[in-house]
């Protein structure tokens, strides 16, 4: 009499740990990903402590975080998301015993976790470099907005990485939102364009984070701003994470 083997299902705590050290690694070694989560925001605080007196510290600061978690998502890991898919990674990984949504909430909380040690050194790093000190308090009001916005941004990155499939359009169409959201937030920060420019800015993904940044450093009071921008900001996280996730496809065609 022959006795049948049941193969093994590893433990969903073992698979997600896998997951999370594999996504990790690859983060690690992707220099793309060293420039667009550290390199660029550090650039940013480098070029406003060279060019004088630019602005408040903490809202200079507070700009570099926000540029740096833009880049990451809607260049870095939307990017990166769609070469995996690209080439079959996720195919091969559905084949698995691990759940779909492993998959994926594996990649979202390596990118929030390095998105928020980032945060960390840029805030550091721009205290010292901008000869300025912020209470215990402030860093960790500072770490929630970082997070906020991190989140923001990552779901825009999920929603353009769901309903484009070609790695070139993705690449190409986050790079032009990237410089499209950059530009709008240091116009409307600066208020150059007239106040309903100012208005519309405070709406849009990167003005909510600057508005939100400057509250909590108290360089501007609380008010409709920084209320708009909280509102737009889960308002964002509700619909891109949403359009992300129901039109995301698995396979590359």
């Amino acid at each position: 009499m022959t006795e049948t083997i049941t193969p093994t299902v590893p433990s969903l705590s073992l698979t997600l740990r896998s997951l999370l050290r594999a996504d990790t690694a690859v983060l690690f070694r992707s220099r793309q990903a060293l420039v667009l989560n550290l390199a660029l925001p550090l650039i940013i605080l480098f070029v406003t402590n060279r060019g004088g007196k630019l602005g408040n510290p903490g809202f200079l600061i507070g700009m570099a975080i926000t540029y740096g978690l833009l880049s990451s998502a809607l260049i870095g890991y939307s990017t990166t998301v769609a070469r995996d898919r690209e080439a079959g990674v996720f195919q091969r990984l559905r084949v698995t015993p691990t759940p779909t949504w492993a998959i994926m909430v594996s990649r979202l909380v390596v990118q929030l976790a390095t998105n928020l040690v980032v945060s960390v050194i840029v805030m550091i790093v721009g205290s010292i470099m901008h000869n300025t000190t912020f209470t215990f308090g402030e860093y960790l009001l500072m770490l929630v907005v970082s997070l906020l916005g991190a989140a923001v941004f990552l779901s825009i990155g999920q929603a353009l990485v769901g309903v484009i499939k070609s790695v070139t359009a993705i690449n190409a169409i986050g790079r032009v939102l990237f410089i499209a959201l950059v530009l709008t937030g240091i116009l409307g920060s600066t208020g150059i364009l007239g106040d309903d420019f100012k208005s519309f800015t405070a709406w849009t993904p990167v003005g909510a984070l600057i508005n939100l940044f400057s509250a909590v450093l108290n360089i501007a009071p609380w008010g409709s701003d920084a209320t708009s921008g909280l509102i737009a900001s889960f308002a964002y996280i509700v619909v891109f994470a949403g359009i992300g996730i129901r039109w995301f496809r698995w396979e590359p065609q």
